[in-house]
């Protein structure tokens, strides 16, 4: 097999071991630059800007994104194999959001099967479908999160319509070897029964979707905003409590899929 894949360079700001979250087993996470969402709730905004960037941490300065190759990245992932082949786990593909560096994104999917590595990717499939339709080949498990159904609401929390990411997850479900929906479960946005009832109908509708995962609203990610110089627009919203989360996952059971919440 030709290995210029080795070669190609791309744009990470983080490699997170040991995550139970984003895929099955254990897995690492390479977290890519750049995306053309913003999302109010965004737990990464360091993120959404293709540009390497400085956080000032209350003092601190910290350079966020750097350069490197598909071999760096790998060598750095292999250190992690046995426990991914004790678990089934593998290497996720997070960001930002990795179809904007398609040529990076196939080189390191196809760089880990050539190492035996189970692959996947977390994204929003914001992009035109002959970029998506590269990865696939490499990929066995597209994580796509459905954030809502109505255009104009996506508009107003995510930048974007939703046009694009519902016609994408209908093709993505035709072809992949595996793909699960994901909801972000966001106060004020999405969190009613009738909201998550509509996006798991739409799931269920998907060819060959058995899965859909609830992830409740968190502020992990909030002081990165204060660190860029950035406001959060979400400062009043809280957490799910229990009782709505189960709510909503007995909304998406109702539909036929298996539905839980996290993962």
């Amino acid at each position: 097999m030709d290995k210029d894949f080795y070669n190609v360079r791309g744009r990470i700001f983080d490699i997170q071991k040991f995550s139970v979250h984003d895929g099955p087993g254990i897995r690492s996470i390479v977290f890519l630059k750049g995306c053309a969402l913003r999302c109010k709730w965004c737990c990464n905004p360091e993120s959404q800007s293709y540009d390497i960037q400085q956080m000032n941490m209350d003092g601190k300065i910290k350079t966020v994104g750097r350069d490197v190759t598909v071999a760096e990245v790998i060598e750095e992932v292999l250190k992690d194999f046995p426990y991914f082949r004790r678990s089934g786990g593998g290497i996720t593909l997070s960001g930002g959001e990795c179809l904007l560096q398609p040529d990076f994104s196939v080189a390191l999917l196809q760089a880990a099967k050539y190492n035996g590595i189970s692959t996947a990717i977390e994204s929003t499939g914001f992009a035109k479908y002959e970029v998506i339709e590269r990865l696939l080949p490499y990929l066995d498990v597209y994580l796509m999160d459905i954030k809502h159904m109505n255009s104009q609401k996506h508009r107003l929390f995510t930048s974007q319509p939703n046009e694009r990411i519902l016609e994408n997850a209908k093709k993505i479900a035709e072809n992949a070897k595996r793909l699960i929906i994901r909801v972000p479960v966001i106060p004020t946005f999405n969190d009613t029964v009738e909201e998550i009832t509509d996006i798991a109908k739409f799931a269920k509708s998907l060819k060959n979707v058995t899965e859909i995962h609830l992830l409740p609203y968190h502020k992990f990610g909030t002081d990165k905003y204060r660190w860029l110089g950035r406001e959060y627009e979400l400062e009043d919203i809280k957490t799910p409590s229990e009782q709505k989360m189960q709510e909503i996952l007995k909304a998406a059971e109702s539909v036929g899929l298996n539905a839980q919440i996290g993962g």
